[in-house]
């Protein structure tokens, strides 16, 4: 990092348009980058303002393209889609709204493809598989319904 460099306000404005058109951030991450070029409250307001006015910046198309590429890319499920936009401060509201756009069949795929490739590659008895395998889908974020239907079935499939 460059350390305590500070921007006049037109040169903020350059940078923060650049690096908002080239991907989608979230008001914090912006209000963040605009302090740490040294401006004060009052412009970086100014700035934020600006930003939104223009549709550089988002928080609900913010939000869709986080939860798509979290989940189709990465397979997270819905809890840590979640959390991780509260972390970035992302209203509820937007959130909710982000993770009704998730395609229901692929999330299943997802959770189905993950537990099936972990059970594989697990050694022990079923049970300890089992647990190795929840808990792998928990840190994902998938919802623990979803675990229990999932990893039932392929307790099942794994005895026949």
């Amino acid at each position: 990092m460059k350390g305590n460099v500070k921007y006049s306000f037109l040169e903020a404005k350059q940078k923060i348009e650049a690096w908002c058109a080239y991907q989608d951030r979230c008001h914090s991450e912006v209000y963040n980058k605009l302090r740490g070029y040294g401006l004060d409250d009052e412009d970086t307001n100014a700035l934020i303002s600006h930003l939104i006015s223009y549709q550089f910046l988002d928080e609900q198309r913010f939000a869709d393209s986080f939860v798509s590429g979290k989940y189709r890319i990465k397979k997270w499920g819905r809890n840590k889609i979640t959390a991780h936009l509260k972390q970035k401060n992302v209203p509820q509201r937007c959130i909710t709204d982000a993770l009704k756009t998730i395609d229901e069949e692929l999330y299943l795929e997802n959770i189905k493809n993950l537990a099936a490739r972990k059970w594989r590659e697990k050694k022990g008895s079923d049970f300890e598989i089992k647990i190795k395998v929840q808990r792998y889908l928990a840190n994902k974020g998938y919802e623990f319904e979803l675990i229990y239907n999932v990893l039932d079935d392929l307790e099942g499939e794994s005895k026949e």
